[in-house]
């Protein structure tokens, strides 16, 4: 298992006040580790829910942790392709952009057949 970026100050915060949630939480994550999917295949799941459920926070999160996890940029954005005739062009690109902050600035969009 890759080891995962540092969760948000504020993700932080927020078990320290609630270490009861806290605990759920990672009970919740270690539930979610049982099964046949492979690492890489979960984090695109996991991002392709944050896409549908339209939560910037969990796109952010769910993108940082897919490329923690080894999941390349045209892994990502096909997933966002994917979305676009579930969830409608505009949030496509909503999410498209979300991720797009998360990926290093530098990086240029994947072209075409590329």
């Amino acid at each position: 298992m890759p080891t995962l970026p540092k969760p948000p100050d504020t993700f932080v915060e927020f078990i320290t006040r609630f270490p009861d949630l806290g605990r759920a939480w990672e009970a919740a994550r270690q539930a979610e580790r049982a099964g046949p999917l492979d690492e890489k295949a979960c984090r695109l799941v996991k991002l392709a829910v944050a896409i549908g459920g339209r939560s910037e926070g969990a796109v952010h999160s769910a993108a940082r942790k897919a490329i923690a996890a080894g999941v390349s940029a045209a892994e990502i954005e096909q997933v966002i392709a994917l979305a676009a005739s579930t969830v409608g062009f505009p949030r496509a690109v909503a999410a498209y952009t979300w991720v797009r902050e998360v990926m290093s600035p530098s990086a240029p969009p994947i072209q075409p057949g590329g």
